[in-house]
């Protein structure tokens, strides 16, 4: 495809598309030994990358490493993209794939459907299991209750024993990993002292 680029002399330039840079970058991420969340084209011909790294998480020198071996990469495969991002996940992390579930079972999540389960289409709750064969994965959710989810965080005097109710039951869905449009972890801030 020929395209004018201002001033520059007219080159052939490949536009990908995001699901034929997602392979790529997948490669050449995992090479450097990392894992790909997710490959993004924004506004502004910004090209996101994501990344994160189970064991340690992503430091700066991490995202330093990968943006420059991406500049290469898309230089010669000729991916036109105005700008670079690469970044870690963050603590509300998007959960895409089954090992993405499997690895957070435990932790509390947001889903939305695309059907409605149970009545509702967005759902928040513990990730209690991952089940299936490959391809029909299930994921049991222990469903918050929704005034557990609103409780507003109340302020308790210095000294003073907060008082705690005995958790109820939380009801359990099963849900086809295919019905997850969207999902991410709701991060869990604890700002209590350790004394």
């Amino acid at each position: 495809m020929r395209r004018r680029l201002g001033f520059f002399a007219e080159q052939d330039i490949v536009v990908a598309v995001v699901g034929e840079l997602q392979p790529l970058v997948e490669r050449t991420v995992a090479g450097l030994g990392y894992e790909l969340v997710e490959v993004e084209r924004a506004a502004g011909g910004v090209l996101r990358v994501t990344l994160d790294r189970a064991e340690a998480g992503i430091t700066l020198e991490d995202c330093e490493r990968v943006s420059h071996q991406l500049t290469h990469l898309f230089a010669v495969e000729n991916v036109a993209y105005a700008r670079l991002e690469v970044s870690s996940p963050g603590l509300d992390r998007p959960l895409r794939k089954a090992r993405d579930f499997a690895r957070f079972v435990g932790q509390e999540v947001r889903l939305q459907l695309a059907a409605p389960v149970a009545g509702r289409k967005r759902l928040q709750g513990r990730i209690a299991a991952l089940e299936g064969d490959a391809g029909a994965e299930r994921i049991r959710l222990e469903l918050t209750a929704d005034d557990e989810a609103r409780e507003p965080v109340r302020r308790v005097r210095r000294g003073a024993r907060a008082e705690r109710k005995p958790p109820a039951p939380r009801p359990t869905v099963e849900i086809a990993l295919a019905d997850v449009d969207k999902a991410r972890l709701v991060p869990m801030l604890d700002f209590r002292s350790k004394q």
